[in-house]
């Protein structure tokens, strides 16, 4: 991949109108519901609802979306109503999906749906639990919290009289997999995780190509929403001011004309504004660097999308170094500030705990999970993955309170 220049600092745009839309996407390039490759179980169309409506009415009705609500994105639930979780992050990048989608012509209810599934199988307490979970589970083929969604929705939710799952359909599970990227062929190093490895032996998600538009449309919708929001609630949450803010292209120059245009705007609303500017340059900088490779690659169906060899739905090279600074920013000033050590600590200790005691005493699991433990037998890898899947289910409050049950000899069992 050819280097990314460092880009200046960009003026906030004159304008808050939506971008025109590509022309052409729709017809050429958009995932058909009436053409998807189906489901792995075969089932009766609804009269109703096209497949991707029911894929994601499906994840909005399964547990593990619910369990979102109290999943902590950066600060854990107890620490306040007003920051973001899990849900209303997943909820934020639907809806920017969604948006996106519209503009660009591509279909907007596979986009929302793959937006609002790309985060159930992050564990409870956020990146600070998946690198504890993932520490507990190396000597066990690791864990990794994409490959933990397509678990939850192909196994581990238990719903529906046919089939374990949620039997979405191809095209669902291939954007979940690879929202990111191919997963396999030229430069890939990295082995596949072991629930992806298992899944696709018996269901080929072409995990050597990337995903369709709807799928990178939900990808880049996170990054928008992940940069504007932390920066939201970090300064909500007084780990970093809007001064620190002034040498970070594209946040410093919008916080800066907002300010000049409003003097003496109240706090809250200086933050709101800014950031529905950072929203808004980021989606507008992504239609038009999409609109430009969509007429230089010239794709004719969503096919070609897959096969182009990078990404249709990306951001411009500007934008791209924006985006860095964004997370080089963030990552000492709030993911690693010490409030947000001293919790992360705290829960690296509580899921280590709970793993290594549920690992020597799987009879402590309750009701279906000690069941699926004991059917693990001597098999150690087996049973690891099933202490890992009841520990990445948990909420951050659930987590905390099983490990008082579990630990704390004056709370009840």
């Amino acid at each position: 991949m050819p280097s990314t220049p460092v880009a200046a600092p960009v003026s906030p745009p004159a304008s808050l109108s939506p971008p025109a839309p590509v022309p052409g996407v729709l017809s050429r390039c958009a995932s058909d519901p009436a053409r998807t490759r189906g489901r792995l179980v075969a089932e009766p169309e609804s009269a109703t609802r096209t497949p991707f409506q029911r894929d994601r009415d499906r994840i909005i009705h399964s547990g593990a979306f619910r369990r979102l609500q109290y999943k902590t994105q950066v600060f854990v639930y107890h620490e306040g109503e007003n920051y973001r979780t899990r849900l209303t992050h997943s909820l934020e990048v639907a809806q920017i999906a969604r948006s996106l989608a519209r503009v660009l012509g591509l279909n907007e209810d596979l986009a929302e749906a793959l937006a609002l599934a790309h985060d159930l199988g992050h564990t409870c307490f956020g990146h600070a639990g998946e690198r504890a979970l993932k520490d507990c589970m190396a000597p066990y083929r690791g864990f990794d919290h994409n490959a933990q969604s397509l678990r939850i929705v192909t196994k581990l939710e238990h719903r529906y009289a046919a089939f374990d799952g949620l039997n979405l359909t191809w095209e669902s599970l291939e954007g979940l997999v690879k929202h990111n990227g191919p997963l396999t062929g030229p430069g890939r190093t990295e082995p596949l995780p072991l629930a992806i490895q298992e899944y696709a032996e018996t269901h080929d998600l072409e995990l050597h190509t990337h995903a369709g538009p709807e799928a990178q449309v939900a990808a880049v919708a996170d990054d928008v929403a992940y940069n504007a929001h932390d920066i939201d609630d970090g300064l909500r949450a007084g780990l970093f001011t809007e001064s620190d803010l002034r040498d970070v292209p594209l946040a410093g120059p919008v916080f800066a004309a907002v300010a000049d245009a409003h003097p003496g705007l109240e706090r809250s609303r200086l933050i709101h504004e800014s950031v529905r500017r950072i929203i808004d340059a980021m989606v507008s900088d992504l239609c038009a660097e999409t609109g430009r490779r969509f007429a230089e690659d010239r794709p004719e169906s969503v096919e070609d999308v897959r096969a182009l060899g990078r990404p249709l739905v990306a951001f411009s090279d500007a934008m791209t170094a924006h985006d860095r600074a964004f997370k080089d920013f963030l990552f000492p000033n709030m993911y690693r500030h010490h409030r947000v050590n001293r919790m992360t600590s705290k829960a690296r200790r509580v899921v280590r705990d709970l793993f290594d005691l549920l690992l020597a005493e799987p009879a402590l699991l309750p009701g279906d999970w000690s069941t699926r433990a004991r059917a693990a037998g001597g098999d150690d890898s087996r049973r690891a993955r099933v202490v890992a899947d009841y520990i990445a289910g948990m909420t951050d409050r659930f987590a905390l309170d099983e490990h008082a049950r579990l630990f704390d000899p004056v709370v009840k069992p």
